[in-house]
């Protein structure tokens, strides 16, 4: 296809030989610097220096020669008048770039620069009750007119309840589906899925067009709307479900979590509560519980422009050990979000954490919503 570029087409290539899931073509991703071009004309050997490429992975990747159904998967976007974005383009959003195992590709309609605006998931049973509905609402149109989008999955019950009052109050939403972008599930909601569109939000997802809205999809599906976003907001969810799965990813993603109290006979709370018993969510009682921790109000628009501004400090006059000083020597050059940093410092995001804490208690670097850190 002439009208889609070389990496695009590798990158669809790529999610269709076996095993590369999106962990492995992050690594590539990094190893070779966002150069993907030419990776299937790489060597054995290059391949293979590449953390968790192994012999047989590099074989099955240099095997592959089915580019005929790379390109009829851009003829079938095209003809859904779907576009792609890829990890290696410009609008790709950043901080869903910054999780452990990023989409490769997302198929979408509407706004992508939606995907990189301050985020909030909102994430709930679909089997609602008129508290939860209702709080939803109230709590959604002050976060839309605290400047941030609402993130969901375009479920039946609170997710569709969230999607519905941002537009409302002429908010930002995106939803993320767990099947292709042609198979808009569940059918109650194409209506809302259009109305998403064309009031300049967006509908994305990773799968394929022609992929069915099986059950296992949407476990997959939901890192993505926690990776999009700042925090996860649980506002009705049981003790199980894809509500507190996209919580505990949350918390893996180094996010902030929310949840809202329920009356202890409430079935569809349980989840909530469980959630604040153990530490994993704060407690949300009113909306300044929620944007006390996010770069909202006056911070929310220099939130995003300072993650790129140099930063002076005395750091320098202070007596640090040569990892502490590798770490602030970076954090001048603009902040950085934990596993980008642990990227950047070739070392595990656990190490990296231990030297944070301790540049923290000493009053040089601060920690923002995200695990986004900067010096003081």
């Amino acid at each position: 296809m002439q009208n889609k570029s070389k990496t695009t087409r590798t990158l669809l290539a790529l999610s269709l030989v076996p095993g590369f899931g999106p962990k492995k073509v992050k690594q590539l991703h990094l190893h070779f610097k966002g150069d993907l071009e030419g990776i299937f004309e790489r060597s054995k050997r290059e391949l293979r220096a590449v953390e968790g490429i192994g012999e047989a992975s590099a074989l099955t990747l240099l095997s592959f020669d089915d580019w005929d159904k790379v390109d009829a998967i851009i003829e079938k976007t095209e003809s859904l008048k779907a576009e792609i974005l890829t990890i290696t383009d410009p609008a790709y959003p950043t901080l869903l770039k910054q999780i452990y195992d990023p989409p490769s590709v997302l198929w979408y309609k509407g706004n992508p620069e939606v995907l990189n605006e301050p985020g909030i998931a909102v994430v709930g049973t679909r089997n609602t009750t008129s508290y939860g509905r209702k709080t939803t609402k109230k709590l959604v149109y002050k976060l839309v007119e605290a400047g941030l989008c609402i993130n969901s999955g375009l479920a039946l019950g609170i997710d569709a309840v969230a999607h519905a009052s941002a537009l409302e109050v002429e908010g930002k939403t995106a939803a993320v589906l767990g099947s292709g972008i042609d198979w808009v599930y569940p059918s109650e909601n194409r209506k809302l899925a259009n109305s998403i569109v064309q009031s300049g939000g967006i509908v994305c997802t990773e799968f394929p067009p022609g992929t069915k809205p099986d059950a296992g999809n949407f476990p997959v599906r939901n890192r993505i709307v926690s990776g999009l976003s700042y925090g996860t907001l649980v506002m009705e969810s049981g003790i199980q479900g894809g509500s507190i799965i996209t919580a505990e990813l949350a918390l893996d993603q180094n996010r902030e979590v929310f949840a809202v109290p329920h009356t202890l006979d409430n079935p569809s709370g349980t989840g909530c509560n469980y959630l604040i018993k153990n530490g994993s969510a704060k407690l949300v009682q009113t909306i300044d519980d929620i944007l006390e921790e996010l770069p909202v109000g006056e911070s929310l628009s220099e939130g995003q422009t300072k993650l790129n501004q140099p930063k002076q400090s005395n750091w320098r006059d202070i007596e640090l050990d040569a990892l502490s000083i590798s770490i602030c020597e970076k954090l001048e050059e603009k902040e950085f979000q934990i596993d980008a940093l642990a990227d950047e410092l070739n070392l595990s995001t656990s190490q990296l954490l231990v030297a944070m804490l301790t540049l923290e208690m000493k009053q040089i670097v601060v920690q923002r919503a995200g695990k986004i850190f900067g010096l003081r």
